[in-house]
Parts: structure tokens; C-alpha cells; sequence
């Protein structure tokens, strides 16, 4: 059972803090929604939102560009970190609607297939599938994650578990969400259709009821299709949102979200040899009318910020999200008989999940004689319930027996035997309890030096059981994770930083379904960011950046060399790499967000992962991502992206490489009247033949052909 005293202290103390200050140029994570109007009156295209400079006096703060990588209201340029942005205006511009989809244009990020039916990436080498935030809460379930109430995008790099707490071993994803503008009223509609017959249309409008009080609502609805044989679905989602001034210094906020996402489930290509069986882009290697994913998410979330004076404030934020998730596959495990057949298993998989985080911020602006404080006091309790079942697929031999697995000849259609499930073979419960408190001071030396040290403790109680097995699994972690940091700025305009922070993995992994009893006597992974960067905004709307960067993983369970048939911690790996970037806009007219990375990672003592010496999965060595919009009058604008990745391993065998690739995308922009718009997306305009993710050596994922996406945009 959970701790029930647990949940009512804290809540008691999350509720106590509520009249507490909440600095209004000093807030976590969740303040860096603007509302923003949604008829953009100027015109303007923004690939940086909100200023990226110091505006105000000394001790104060600009606009809240770094408040996510803070929990404070901290310009961009002072955070000791690489930030990504992408914003709304980039998303609109390319025409993007998921998560994945996006982060196609983030340096330092490859994508993973996540089997076809969920968000799943690595993060400067780390692999993740649950290190994804929305407003800087915790939103770890497996699934896809749309984009219609979006502002904007927000990628951290490096470990920090003291904004974070656990996981986030390369860094966090967060989706910063729309809120409800009290700046009066206004609306857009947008519809698309592309050359497959995917269309979507998309609607938002946001409406103040009094002068105190507003009301916005967001909702989408996208019908699915591409290449692939027998690919459709669907999605709708709806997110209401209200904003309330409930005094001068005094604001609530509440959100809500339903999401329900149905598609085929695609695992991409088998390997052929050493590299990805071509000629078969269109090719399902799997059962039409099996593979499917249905996924329902309700997500809800309310905070309250009270201003005590200028330099003293708290935030309270409560959150619940339930999650039920169901999906089922036909997969190829490779190639048989010299090529010419493949073999198939399958399986149908069920999660469910409830999440409930609740967080208080305290901050405080101060000063010790010469020297200025920025000091955040924070606690955060959560508690998450989840369960996992699945159970294997079935092929009739046509003589009264089943088969697991199932061998086809080689071709552009499968035909498949009737197809059953069998009996559960995993059933899966977990609780999680966690309790954190935390403390971050920045530090303001003079006019040119700011200090950030921080620590964070977090305990951990996990409790898991498979049920089938009567198999239990328990073990409590506390853990502390420091950060440091330092930030020189010559100008306004410059900064030059150097950062070290800690973040932690229990050795459930990421989704805690199990902790098997040869866990259970272990600690944690580790992962140790050290990082040393420069950022520069030559103007309030422009910012260049470059950072070289270690992360290190250590604890991972492995053989221990003096008996290998004892595991031990004993496994590490390293990621040494580079990275720039050019984001915001450089003329009224001309628009860019671009980045490079170089990544170098490899396994330096054996683990379960592999021998030492084993390149990483699916880290590209080189990586260039762009995007750029030309205004080339009033009415008209082009947009150009592209996207080169170096060849990459697809599993750690280091047997089968995905080779580099070159995509190019390319846009161009009409405004018909003041308040309706057209615009046409080229995807992968010279029709490249691709791969550009995988899900170990037999589930490669081809990218899609040429494509063309016609858009409508009506805002009033």
C-alpha cells in the first residue's frame, strides 16, 4: 500500500506554500507560456521566443527564454546548459504535428523507432523512452505526442537531475503548453491535406470572459496515411485551458487534455547482411490487420502563483495523468534461407499508468552585501501505478497446431496464416513513490559573474511484482545530485559558461514495470555532465551558440571481470562531442534555426550493453539539421530544411549500420488576405532513400518518399 500519512503531508505542505510569494520574475518551469495572441498582429516569424539577453537591472531578470533549465525566470544566455528551441512559428512553418517528428531537426538527437507505437529517442547517445516533460512535469508514458497545443518545444542537454530528478541521462524533452491570454480575443483554423490522403485540421481560440478571466480551448483532428502498405489511423485531441487573476499579485491557471491516437503499427524493414533491405520502401513486414495501437491520455494540471513583493514568491502545481495503452504486432526477426524468406513472431502488448506529481517552488531575490541571490527552494512528491501485460502471437500450421514463430518467402505482400493470442505471459505491477527536495542559488558577483550550485535528494521507492511468477521486486534508493556551474559575460551580448551536474537511473530502467531479483541488490546508474560553452546574441532576436561536452555512465550492470558469473556495476561508457548552433532571426525577413553536432561515444568497460570498445547505438558521428524561412515580400516567403546524418549503428552488435543520409524539405508561403494564409511542404524534396532510425538490427525504419502537404490557415 502507498503511504497514505506520505500523500497528506505533502500535499498539506504543497497546500501551505500556495499564499506563499511566487516571484514574478522568478518562476519554474511552467511560467514560460506567454499566451500568446493568436492572430500575431505583427507578422512576425519568431525562432527564438521571448528576449534571450539581460533586460532589466542588475539584480533582475529578462524574459523566461531559460526558466525550464532553472526553475527561475533566467534569460537564455545565463544558463549554464545547451538549450534547443523549437517554436511554435518553426512548427507552423514546416508544417510539423508530433513530437518526433520535430526533434528530426534537434543536433544531438537520433530518433528510435520505439517499435512503431511510441516517442523514443537518444539524447547525446543516452537512449530514453520516458525522459519527456510537459510545462516541466514529469510526462513518462509510451506513446506518440502531438503538437496542436503547443508554444513551443524545449530540448536541455546534459544530465541534471536537480531541475529533473532521475532519468534525463543526455537531457530532457518538454512541451510547453498554450495557456489562456487575457489579451483579447482571437482564433485560428488550419487544414491540411498531402499527396498520401493524410489530411488534418486544427482549431484554437482563445476568449477572456472578464478582465480577470480567460478561456482558450485547442483541439485537432488528423486522419493518417503514408508509403507503407496498409498504414492508416487516427488522431483527435482536445486541451482546454482557463487562466484566472484572482488578485494583483495572485494567478491560477488550469489545464486539461484528452488525447486518443489509433494507427498501424510499423516496425520498419529487416537487415540485409550488414546494412537495410532496399526495395521494399512500401512494404508492411507485418499483418495489416493485426498491427495496431490504440492509446487514450488524460492529462490534467493546475497552478497557482502568489507574489509577495518583488523578491519573494512561490508556485504550486498539481498534476494527474492516466494512461491506457494497448497495442499489437507482427514483427520480422530477419532474413532466413540466404535472403529468401523472412521469419516472423508477434506479440499484443497492454499499459496502463496513473501519474500524480505535486510540486512547490519557493523563490527569493536577495542580496548579501555586494553579492545578489537568486535562491529556489523547491519539493516535489509523486506517486505512479502502472501495469504491463502481454501475451504472445500464435500462427495455425494448417494441421490443428500453433506456431510462435512463422517463416514467409521474401516479397512486396504478406500473406499470413490465422493469426492468435495466446495465454499472458507478463503481468505487471508497479508502484512508485517519490519524494524530492531541492535548492539551487545563483549567485551574482559584480556585474560579469554568476555562480549556480544546487542540490537535489530524491528517495525512491519502488515496488514491482510479476504477478504470473509470483516474482516481487522492492528497493529504496536516496540518492543526492549536485549541479555547478559558473557564467563570465563580458556584455549583455556574451557569455562564456562551464557546468557539472549528476543525474541518476534506478535499475528498473526508465518505465519501471519490473525490477527483477538480480536488481533489486543494486544502486543506481550514474550520469555525470561536464560541459564548458559560449553563447552570443549579437541582437535581442538572435542567438549563436557552441558547447563541448563529456557525459559519462557509469554503474551499469555488467560481469565482474574477477568471476563473470557475478554481475557487478562495473560497465561505463562515454560521450565526448561538439555542438552549434545558429537560431532566431538574422533580418525581419530571413529566419534560421541551425545546428551541429559531433558525437564520439563507445562502451569503455563491458556490460550488459556490450564489450568495451563497442561504438554506442545509433549515434552519429556528424550531424547537421536546418531550417530557414526567406519573407520575400509582404505575401510571399520559401522555406529550406535539411537534415544530414553520418552513418550509425542500429544496435550495439555493431553489425548493421544505417547509412548517412541526406533529406532536404523546402516550403513555400502565401498570404491571400491579412487573415488567411496558404503554404505548401516539399518532404524530402529529392526523393532520398533513407533509413533513419531503427529498433535493433531487424526492425529498421525506411523514411518516407517524396511529398507534398498543402496547408490553409485562417486566423481571426
Amino acid at each position: 500500500m502507498r503511504t497514505v500519512f506520505f500523500r497528506a503531508a505533502l500535499l498539506a505542505g504543497a497546500t501551505a506554500l500556495a499564499p506563499l510569494p511566487a516571484l514574478a520574475d522568478t518562476v519554474d518551469s511552467t511560467d514560460n507560456t506567454e499566451g500568446a495572441d493568436l492572430t500575431d498582429p505583427d507578422g512576425d516569424r519568431d525562432y527564438l521566443p521571448g528576449n534571450i539577453v539581460v533586460t532589466g537591472t542588475a539584480q533582475g531578470y529578462g524574459e523566461d527564454d531559460g526558466s525550464t533549465g532553472m526553475k527561475t525566470e533566467t534569460p537564455i544566455i545565463d544558463v549554464p546548459q545547451t538549450v534547443t528551441f523549437i517554436t511554435d512559428d518553426q512548427l507552423e512553418d514546416q508544417s510539423i504535428r508530433q513530437l518526433g517528428e520535430a526533434l528530426r531537426f534537434v543536433p544531438g538527437i537520433s530518433l528510435e523507432t520505439g517499435e512503431g507505437h511510441r516517442d523514443e529517442i537518444f539524447i547525446r547517445g543516452q537512449e530514453t523512452t520516458a525522459d519527456f516533460y510537459l510545462d516541466g512535469l514529469r510526462d513518462d508514458a509510451q506513446y506518440y505526442r502531438p503538437l496542436y497545443n503547443v508554444a513551443r518545444i524545449e530540448v536541455l542537454k546534459g544530465a541534471n537531475a536537480l531541475i529533473f530528478g532521475r532519468g534525463g541521462g543526455g537531457g530532457v524533452v518538454n512541451r510547453v503548453a498554450n495557456r489562456a491570454s487575457l489579451n483579447g480575443f482571437s482564433g485560428e483554423l488550419d487544414s491540411s491535406v498531402d499527396t498520401f490522403g493524410a489530411w488534418a485540421i486544427v482549431g484554437g481560440i482563445n476568449a477572456p470572459v472578464s478582465d480577470s478571466v480567460a478561456f482558450r480551448v485547442d483541439t485537432t483532428y488528423e486522419q493518417f496515411d503514408n508509403n507503407r502498405d496498409f498504414y492508416d489511423g487516427h488522431f483527435f485531441g482536445i486541451a482546454p485551458t482557463l487562466t484566472a487573476e484572482l488578485g494583483p499579485d495572485t494567478r491560477l491557471f488550469a489545464f486539461y487534455s484528452y488525447d486518443n491516437d489509433e494507427r498501424l503499427v510499423d516496425r520498419g524493414n529487416p537487415a540485409d547482411g550488414d546494412g537495410p533491405l532496399r526495395g521494399f520502401q512500401d512494404t508492411l513486414f507485418g499483418a495489416g490487420d493485426f498491427n495496431d495501437t490504440e492509446v487514450h491520455v488524460h492529462i490534467a494540471r493546475t497552478r497557482l502563483e502568489h507574489d509577495f513583493s518583488e523578491a519573494l514568491s512561490a508556485n504550486v502545481t498539481l498534476q494527474y495523468a492516466d494512461y491506457d495503452k494497448g497495442y499489437q504486432n507482427i514483427l520480422p526477426r530477419g532474413l532466413r534461407n540466404g535472403g529468401t524468406d523472412v521469419e516472423f513472431s508477434g506479440y499484443r502488448d497492454e499499459q496502463t499508468r496513473e501519474n500524480f506529481i505535486a510540486q512547490a517552488n519557493l523563490v527569493a531575490n536577495f542580496s548579501t552585501g555586494s553579492i545578489g541571490h537568486t535562491l529556489m527552494l523547491g519539493v516535489e512528491g509523486s506517486w505512479q501505478d502502472s501495469f504491463n501485460g502481454r501475451a504472445n502471437a500464435f500462427f495455425d500450421d494448417g494441421a490443428g497446431g500453433l506456431n510462435s514463430r512463422v517463416t514467409l518467402p521474401l516479397a512486396q505482400t504478406f500473406t499470413f496464416p490465422a493469426i492468435s493470442l495466446g495465454a499472458p505471459v507478463r503481468d505487471r505491477h508497479s508502484e512508485l513513490e517519490v519524494f524530492s527536495a531541492y535548492i539551487q542559488d545563483q549567485i551574482a558577483i559584480g556585474e560579469n559573474l554568476e555562480l549556480i550550485a544546487g542540490l537535489r535528494f530524491d528517495r525512491f521507492d519502488l515496488q514491482t511484482e510479476e504477478r504470473l511468477t509470483s516474482t516481487s521486486g522492492d528497493r529504496v534508493d536516496e540518492v543526492f545530485s549536485p549541479r555547478f556551474g559558473i557564467v563570465y559575460q563580458p556584455s549583455d551580448m556574451l557569455s562564456l559558461y562551464a557546468s557539472y551536474a549528476e543525474s541518476f537511473l534506478p535499475q528498473a530502467g526508465d518505465q519501471f514495470f519490473l525490477l527483477p531479483p538480480s536488481s533489486e541488490a543494486f544502486e543506481p546508474e550514474k550520469f555525470t555532465n561536464y560541459e564548458v560553452g559560449v553563447k552570443y546574441a549579437p541582437t535581442a532576436e538572435l542567438l549563436l551558440t557552441a558547447a563541448i561536452f563529456q557525459v559519462e555512465r557509469t554503474n551499469t550492470r555488467g560481469p565482474d571481470p574477477a568471476d563473470p558469473t557475478v554481475t557487478a556495476l562495473v560497465g561505463e561508457s562515454r560521450v565526448r562531442g561538439f555542438e552549434a548552433s545558429v537560431a532566431g532571426n538574422i533580418t525581419d525577413a530571413w529566419s534560421i534555426n541551425f545546428g551541429y553536432t559531433y558525437l564520439d561515444g563507445e562502451i569503455t568497460e563491458t556490460s550488459t550493453f556490450g564489450a568495451a570498445g563497442l561504438t554506442l547505438q545509433q549515434l552519429a558521428e556528424h550531424q547537421v539539421s536546418a531550417w530557414t524561412r526567406l519573407q520575400a515580400t509582404d505575401r510571399l516567403g520559401f522555406g529550406l530544411g535539411a537534415i544530414w546524418q553520418d552513418e550509425q549503428f542500429a544496435s550495439f552488435s555493431n553489425d548493421v549500420v544505417l547509412p548517412d543520409y541526406l533529406r532536404v524539405d523546402a516550403a513555400v508561403f502565401f498570404d491571400l488576405t491579412d487573415t488567411i494564409a496558404l503554404q505548401a511542404n516539399v518532404e524530402n524534396l529529392f526523393d532520398a532513400d533513407y533509413f533513419p532510425s531503427a529498433h535493433g538490427d531487424n526492425n529498421l525504419q525506411p523514411g518516407e518518399p517524396l511529398n507534398v502537404r498543402f496547408g490553409a490557415r485562417l486566423r481571426f
